[in-house]
């Protein structure tokens, strides 16, 4: 008995490798989302807390691809109240795919959380808003492939890291990234189509 059992073992041992390789294939392509030759991974961990991938989308200029962007939540949302509202660390996730002038992005930034918040909301950011426009400006340029993160620590704040660098103090302000957010999710976002990817919504 034991000799066709060692058979079977043998016999069965390809076919088993190869569904186990295929599972493990299929699990490494589930883990990862690619956009235009940008890959974003499904989870990454921030303050010690896991977030999965809400959306992601492409931002286009007229018919050019400007850069993907990804929102990273604790849970997933739906409507941008909620992703306004979720509790714990959240992440944007920017990679250009075109160069771009830094200086010009930092004021498209400035004027995209301006036209989505009260004036008077926003005349209390603008000390940051100053300070975040002269980091992209230092950079002079963002390139094909390099990518820039918003991060949102409870107890820190916002941190700004620039092609793997933390730029300067995180921004104390708690409504500071609830108003970058508003550039991509407000009522005029930078791109509408891209408002709708970060909330998760399939044309």
């Amino acid at each position: 008995m034991k000799i066709p059992h060692r058979r079977i073992t043998r016999s069965m041992a390809g076919p088993l490798l190869g569904l186990c390789l295929c599972l493990g294939t299929l699990q490494a392509m589930a883990a990862t989302v690619e956009l235009s030759g940008v890959t974003l991974e499904d989870r990454v961990s921030l303050a010690g807390s896991s977030l999965q991938l809400n959306g992601a989308g492409v931002r286009y200029k007229a018919v050019f691809k400007v850069y993907t962007a990804g929102l990273y939540l604790g849970q997933k949302a739906s409507t941008p109240d909620e992703v306004l509202a979720a509790p714990g660390p959240k992440r944007m996730t920017i990679t250009m795919l075109r160069e771009i002038d830094s200086a010009e992005l930092g004021k498209l930034f400035s004027r995209g959380m301006s036209d989505n918040m009260e004036r008077s909301a926003f005349s209390k950011l603008i000390p940051g808003v100053m300070r975040m426009s002269q980091v992209f400006s230092d950079h002079k340029k963002l390139k094909e492939g390099e990518t820039f993160v918003l991060d949102w620590i409870p107890g820190t704040g916002t941190v700004l890291t620039i092609k793997g660098q933390i730029e300067g103090e995180p921004f104390k302000e708690p409504e500071f990234f609830n108003a970058l957010l508003r550039i991509w999710l407000g009522p005029k976002p930078v791109d509408w189509q891209l408002k709708d990817a970060l909330l998760g919504k399939k044309k």
